[in-house]
């Protein structure tokens, strides 16, 4: 089993932490707004990543 396939599972068996994931990726697009054309990306990413991070919370 592959990494993107445990990541995929554990959001799956995780009550609410695909919504949790998209609110920090979306914060976290807006904050690198201003980063032109690859900044909004990175943004969401990160933010997606600290939201996967914290998922025990």
């Amino acid at each position: 089993m592959s990494k993107i396939d445990e990541v995929q599972s554990e959001i799956k068996a995780t009550p609410g932490l695909g919504k949790k994931m998209a609110k920090y990726g979306a914060i976290g697009a807006v904050v690198a707004i201003p980063i032109p054309f690859v900044g909004p990306v990175f943004g969401a990413l990160a933010g997606a990543a600290i939201a996967y991070a914290k998922r025990r919370d």
